[in-house]
């Protein structure tokens, strides 16, 4: 069926032909897209047409007209109609009437509807008073009724937008500033609103605000294309869902990816991104000409005035070989010639974010036009530039987007393009790869004092997780890719070989420090092996705390500060050859040894809780401080179910556990025959304030009598726990490290992070009939990475076929 065919059905059968013809349209799998939404648009006009035609009878002084979206012609299958009632005053009880006829059978079709009657009087007072209102004025469109209404009116509204542009313009750009903050970036969220989030519709409607003003335009280069994806993407949204909703839930990405023909949702995200930002980057630019046409209209009666009359010259200061500064911007000297100058885009952009400033746009076109490529190996000027732009702090965030948009950063770094705008479905991370990695230099930036090698840590930034465009292992991926781009920017081999360790294993410190037995020589060794050298390990250091703040803010702390400096330390001794081969046993201490003693005694559990103190590093903390939590020692006679007894009344508190240390201690002279289990754990509460040490003791004496049913009470609360509807946690996983401590097994469990994990381990763990050395615990977001070093009864490793039964059995309990 054409569509004039079904314009023709509805047209015939009134408000039920409108609705069977506007179902078989969104319902044509041929049609889509732009040609859909218009021809929904015209279906819509032709019905609301007839409508009117037929409710207004002999009255001549009204029309209809269409604002915002729908005046646009852009209605998605679920859009609101935003409609105008316009009339001349002449009979209220008569346009009363009509609208009651109008707004009625779109009601009764169930479609939403914003609606307004207004002369163009009230119509110009209320957008005088209501800047979103003026805004959908911009977009009227004539339907039905009186035409020279509609048109005095639309000429009326846009000569107010643009007499009124130096106060409304500013007004748009706070609106917009306020949205983006309360919405977030459209470029990095993982449940994007479409609409409402910086990059996405609003700031493109804004954008053509701004160019119906006069005052400014914004790059149109991209920008028409990146506007019909969002909507494509929106109809998708609003037909997967059945609902009129801006927001692309996990749930539904997948569906909405189907219903464009997309291979995934990642892809479909990735292709929401790019359009977000180059909406965005067009939004930075077109903002920051509105600022700089309102400053020059105000600066220049004086200055003309100051010169006699003359037209005055904007001033031009250097900031580098082929690069000035003028009027708030770096643009290219007259000098400047960048077709024999392969090194400009990066003098410049380096100009620019040392100095503060964005990249005129101009510039950067000129320069991604004309510039030649940089020739390899490149010239050493070429890789300090690129070191100066990625030392620069927060303004390299500004001025890399700029050179992105443009594509000057692929020409320089042909390896981005498998990282830009790719998202990461982590809840860690808030950033898409590319720009968690410029983050990460940024960060980086700051530690540059720490290191022998500024330059080497800062290049590692930018490359640490180049590899996650490709498949596999991203570090294993990364430090291939990383040999090969180091050795075109120029380093000499060596250098190259640092940075491609660097990149190998910046996760290691982290993962060791939260996972492994610091105490364990095997774990100082095999970080001394893979880093070599001193000055790799302190670069390895700053890039490993560069990395997590870069990340968000679950995944630095100065807990996670304070362990991954102790680890540093204690690989720097055994680089230095100072570490012993084997550690003692730590002796007890006197508190340690009182505690084992007043429970053997007294024949059950005894505690104490005693704050820890801040690390003291001689700087400042990064980011907010964390406080470290407190010590929990208890001691109790060595028997069955200790583990998941402690861990089980902890949760039941609201207790959590950051580390866990487990030892027997033998009683000391003089004493009876026999053993204490001695656990030192520290821990914070959840919410509020810690629990006394005598209500701990009590529930725990009941625990491990069996009276307190520690199960029951954490089910009730893994009840109640709140869960993100529409969307599953992926599967426990348990593994065994191999090699990882001559001293005991090392069990692995990343699972999602639950009231009670640790107790239900615990749990498995004691009926395996193994016991735990020590519990090293890392909680990031919503995920548990938990690392458990267990013996046989005899306190020897496990053998390799039982340690395997042991993590099948739990992971199979987790899952259950």
């Amino acid at each position: 069926m054409t569509g004039t065919d079904v314009r023709t059905e509805a047209e015939d059968s009134g408000p039920g032909g409108y609705a069977a013809a506007r179902l078989r349209l969104l319902t044509e799998g041929a049609r889509s897209g732009p040609p859909r939404r218009a021809a929904l648009a015209e279906l819509t006009d032709d019905w609301l047409t007839g409508l009117f035609t037929a409710a207004a009878g002999g009255f001549r002084g009204a029309s209809l007209v269409a604002v915002g979206g729908y005046g646009r012609g852009e209605l998605s299958p679920r859009s609101d109609l935003d409609l105008l009632l316009l009339h001349d005053g002449s009979d209220p009880g008569a346009v009363a009437a009509l609208a009651d006829r109008l707004w009625y059978p779109v009601w009764d079709l169930g479609i939403a509807l914003d609606h307004s009657v207004r002369t163009p009087v009230e119509a110009r007072k209320t957008a005088a008073d209501d800047l979103k209102v003026h805004l959908g004025l911009l977009d009227a469109r004539h339907l039905a009724g009186d035409l020279g209404l509609t048109a005095g009116l639309r000429t009326a509204v846009l000569a107010d937008w643009r007499n009124q542009a130096p106060k409304r313009l500013p007004e748009l750009q706070a609106l917009c500033a306020e949205r983006a903050e309360r919405q977030g970036e459209l470029q990095y969220l993982l449940e994007p609103d479409l609409k409402e989030a910086r990059g996405g519709l609003r700031d493109a409607t804004a954008l053509r605000a701004v160019a119906a003003s006069w005052l400014a335009d914004a790059p149109r280069e991209g920008l028409a294309d990146a506007r019909r994806r969002l909507l494509d993407v929106r109809d998708a949204l609003h037909l997967a869902t059945g609902r009129a909703t801006d927001r692309l839930a996990l749930q539904e990405q997948d569906q909405v990816a189907a219903e464009l023909g997309l291979l995934d949702a990642d892809t479909l995200l990735r292709q929401v991104y790019e359009a977000a930002r180059i909406v965005s980057y067009a939004s930075d630019v077109t903002w920051r000409e509105v600022g700089r046409v309102l400053r020059s209209r105000a600066v220049r009666p004086r200055l003309r005035a100051m010169l006699g009359g003359g037209k005055p010259v904007a001033e031009r200061s250097p900031l580098a070989e082929g690069v000035v500064e003028q009027d708030g911007e770096v643009v290219l000297a007259r000098t400047a010639r960048p077709e024999r100058d392969p090194v400009l885009p990066l003098r410049a952009a380096a100009a620019a974010a040392q100095a503060g400033l964005p990249l005129s746009l101009h510039a950067v076109r000129r320069m991604a036009a004309t510039a030649r490529p940089l020739p390899t190996p490149w010239p050493a000027e070429a890789r300090e530039q690129l070191v100066t732009l990625l030392g620069s702090g927060r303004p390299t965030v500004e001025v890399w987007e700029a050179l992105e948009a443009e594509g000057l950063i692929t020409r320089i770094l042909p390896d981005w393009e498998r990282v830009r705008c790719r998202p990461q479905r982590n809840a860690v991370h808030v950033w898409t790869v590319d720009r968690h990695l410029i983050e990460t230099a940024v960060r980086a930036s700051e530690l540059t004092r720490r290191v022998s090698r500024p330059d080497l840590l800062l290049v590692a930034a930018l490359l640490h997780d180049i590899g996650k465009g490709w498949p596999g292992d991203h570090s294993l991926a990364g430090e291939i890719i990383t040999k090969d781009v180091a050795a075109r920017i120029g380093f000499d081999r060596a250098d190259a070989g640092v940075l491609a360790t660097l990149v190998r294993h910046h996760l290691l410190l982290i993962e060791s420090a939260t996972r492994r037995d610091l105490d364990d020589p095997a774990t100082l060794r095999s970080v001394a092996d893979a880093v070599g050298t001193q000055s790799t390990l302190e670069l390895l250091h700053a890039l490993t705390e560069a990395d997590a703040l870069a990340t968000g803010p679950a995944a630095w702390s100065s807990w996670r500060g304070s362990l991954v400096a102790d680890l540093v330390g204690r690989v720097a001794a055994v680089l230095a050859g100072d570490a012993a081969e084997e550690p003692e046993p730590a002796a007890p201490t006197a508190e340690q040894e009182r505690l084992a003693v007043e429970a053997h005694r007294t024949g059950g559990p005894v505690l104490a809780l005693r704050a820890q103190p801040e690390p003291v590093t001689g700087e400042e903390p990064s980011g907010e401080p964390e406080p470290l939590g407190v010590e929990l020692l208890i001691a109790v006679p060595d028997q069955p179910g200790v583990l998941p007894a402690v861990a089980g009344v902890l949760a039941v508190h609201r207790l959590t556990v950051r580390t866990a240390e487990l030892r027997t201690l033998s009683l000391p002279d003089g004493v009876d025959d026999g053993s204490v289990l001695l656990l030192n754990w520290r821990v914070a509460a959840e919410y509020g304030s810690l629990p006394q040490a005598a209500r701990l003791r009590a529930d725990l004496v009941r625990a491990l009598d069996g009276s307190l049913d520690i199960a029951g009470r954490l089910a009730e609360r893994d009840a109640a726990y709140p869960r993100r509807r529409g969307w599953s946690a992926p599967p426990p996983r348990v593994t065994v490290a191999p090699a990882a401590s001559h001293l005991a097994t090392v069990i692995e469990v990343r699972a999602q992070d639950a009231p009670g994990l640790l107790h239900r381990i615990g749990s498995a763990l004691e009926k395996a009939g193994v016991r735990v050395r020590s519990m090293h615990v890392s909680t990031l977001g919503s995920n548990a990475v938990d690392a458990f070093y267990v013996t046989s009864g005899t306190g020897a490793p496990l053998p390799a076929q039982d340690a395997a039964a042991t993590a099948g059995v739990l992971e199979e309990t987790l899952r259950g």
